[in-house]
């Protein structure tokens, strides 16, 4: 087969088993397939394809076509313009996250951050990266999961402290100037609502956020002031219909200049605020 009958056997396999954007996926996972630009594929379309590589390719347009998501057939994803490895035991970095780490980037320099519930260490890494905080922590309660986010740090030349325990167990006991966090905000009857993508592959244990999705907001707001500094940061990317509920528990809790804040779709996204201790 020819790169061009490759491609339209590849976006017609996905069709045909309803894969949303099917042509785009095709083509991402035929450019990665053959390392190839969009330039080089034009030059090159009407070309006989390697034996080896075409094999490859069926086997990928296979895997998407059992709604395996791309990001894992490839292997890895984009964000914040950094390239960052996924596999299933780590959630895939979404470019609303982008939106949460653009909100915190300016308090960072200089600073300790905490990523809570880092998973792939997208956020924290970013920060990192980006940021120029003294010193970042990752945290997660999934061994596997932070095994992604040590490759992340190593791949992009940062060195932060990695902690397993659920939320603050096995965090440092310094006192930091931003929590950052993307906790599972899914109700778990609304998991079986969700693209099969998400439901049947991404880590169920980075989506379940129990009856209500509101479970682990609640636990960490309740205890990130002992590990705040004063006037420190807690920040949260939550789900659209989430941002009053957060904001309320948060301000109940004793934050203040608590403030919703919305993604480039208009959707609330993120709720910040800030703690002052000694009644400052």
């Amino acid at each position: 087969m020819t790169l061009q009958q490759m491609l339209q056997w590849g976006a017609g396999w996905l069709k045909e088993r309803e894969v949303p954007e099917a042509d785009l996926n095709a083509w991402y996972l035929l450019a990665d397939c053959f390392q190839m630009e969009r330039s080089g594929y034009f030059l090159h379309q009407e070309e006989e394809a390697d034996a080896g590589k075409e094999k490859k390719f069926r086997q990928m347009i296979e895997k998407r076509g059992q709604r395996i998501p791309l990001e894992y057939i490839l292997g890895y994803t984009e964000f914040m313009g950094l390239k960052f490895e996924v596999d299933s035991h780590v959630l895939i970095p979404r470019q609303d996250t982008e939106c949460l780490v653009e909100q915190v980037l300016p308090f960072c320099p200089g600073k300790k951050v905490l990523d809570l519930c880092t998973g792939s260490g997208c956020i924290g890494i970013s920060l990192a990266v980006l940021g120029g905080p003294a010193a970042v922590v990752l945290a997660d309660v999934s061994g596997e999961a932070l095994k992604v986010a040590e490759k992340n740090a190593e791949n992009h030349g940062v060195k932060p402290v990695f902690c397993q325990g659920d939320l603050f167990e096995n965090v440092p006991a310094d006192l930091f100037d931003v929590i950052v966090s993307n906790p599972p905000y899914i109700a778990s009857e609304e998991i079986q609502k969700l693209m099969p993508e998400v439901q049947d592959h991404e880590p169920v244990l980075a989506l379940d956020g129990r009856e209500d999705g509101l479970y682990f907001y609640r636990k960490i707001i309740e205890l990130s002031p002992s590990h705040l500094a004063h006037q420190g940061m807690l920040a949260f990317e939550i789900g659209y219909d989430q941002g009053e509920s957060v904001a309320e528990l948060m301000r109940k809790k004793g934050f203040q200049q608590v403030e919703v804040k919305k993604d480039l779709a208009g959707l609330d996204r993120i709720v910040t605020g800030h703690i002052c201790h000694n009644g400052g």
